[in-house]
């Protein structure tokens, strides 16, 4: 049996995998379990079962879609719990959505505020002393890969504003002391750009390739930024398991 912490991390789509993800957290010495939301555990049990982490992966429907994605259901409910907890959770695209939901924000459908492709992120004063992205703060900007067309449009009550950008407001979010979400794609690689629908971007006015070309140019910083963001991620899971 592994004394290493354990990491749940949950799949909600099938096209919404953790790309580079797992690989990062075992550097980081984490043990990481993909999981299916179907397939959730009933609770974050102690003993030899415990769950010392969530991450919440992204997926195409809204957080509380309950009749396309039934699972949904129970896995706001242990975001309560690991919130309760003080388990660490770290919510990317959906799963932002769903700890803002869980938390008592709200999320827009086709809220007007669509990214796709690698983005601009700014972050705000809050972030300086915030354990995921204090160590961000030297850039003057954060470049990471957005694919969404829904969003957070109003915190959750007594939430911390970490990250903006001229076209989403809400970037990113802290909830308590170990809770965060995320709006952008940390774990998610320019080559993956090549897996898009290019019809579908058509229809919205973006053209894949150049996309595409874009994330490539700003991927060795991207990835430096988004690497050290699972860092600290794991910085705090390792904190919380002590």
């Amino acid at each position: 049996m592994s004394d290493r912490p354990r990491v749940v991390v949950v799949l909600n789509s099938e096209r919404s995998g953790p790309g580079r993800l797992l690989d990062w957290l075992a550097e980081e010495e984490i043990d990481a379990d993909l999981v299916a939301g179907a397939d959730l555990p009933e609770q974050l049990a102690a003993g030899s079962a415990a769950v010392d982490g969530l991450v919440l992966l992204g997926g195409a429907m809204m957080p509380d879609d309950d009749e396309r994605a039934p699972f949904l259901r129970h896995e706001r409910a242990l975001v309560g719990e690991a919130l309760v907890e003080l388990v660490p959770v770290l919510g990317i695209c959906l799963g932002a959505q769903l700890l803002a939901v869980v938390a008592g924000g709200e999320v827009t459908a086709e809220s007007g505020e669509t990214e796709r492709g690698s983005c601009s992120v700014d972050l705000l004063a809050a972030a300086g002393d915030d354990p995921l992205f204090g160590g961000l703060t030297d850039y003057n900007e954060l470049r990471m890969i957005q694919n969404h067309h829904d969003s957070i449009t109003t915190l959750p009550p007594d939430a911390v504003h970490l990250a903006t950008s001229g076209q989403c407001r809400v970037q990113a979010f802290r909830v308590g002391p170990v809770a965060w979400g995320v709006q952008f794609h940390p774990e998610a690689s320019a080559a993956r750009l090549a897996e898009w629908d290019e019809n579908k971007l058509a229809a919205e006015g973006f053209d894949r390739a150049t996309l595409l070309a874009e994330a490539t140019a700003d991927a060795p910083v991207s990835t430096q930024q988004a690497r050290a963001l699972i860092g600290a991620f794991a910085d705090v899971v390792r904190e919380a398991c002590r």
